[in-house]
């Protein structure tokens, strides 16, 4: 059964450039794992340090694996000083 995922990144003001550039190599990565359906990187028209993820993934244990791959500890490590409060992570299901 399909998993869909919807992460809320903020960055601390004058860090924009620097996250996205760290979101990027996590897009680069993840879309690689055999899991990833759909891994899209959002930037708010609204609010430049604000950056929405639509993921799609195949199972619930591509997902599992996901979040054991390195460059995801690496990127939490990478961020952890320029993001503005926490990582929001909405696990949805598909209504039509």
């Amino acid at each position: 059964m399909k998993v869909y995922l919807t992460a809320l990144v903020k960055c601390k003001a004058g860090n924009t450039d620097e996250l996205k550039g760290y979101l990027n190599q996590l897009v680069a990565a993840s879309t690689k794992e055999e899991a990833c359906l759909q891994y899209e990187l959002y930037q708010s028209t609204d609010d430049d340090t604000r950056f929405i993820f639509h993921e799609t993934w195949a199972s619930q244990e591509g997902l599992d694996v996901h979040e054991q791959q390195p460059h995801i500890k690496i990127f939490i490590e990478q961020v952890k000083e320029i993001i503005d409060g926490t990582i929001v992570i909405y696990k949805t299901e598909k209504v039509s």
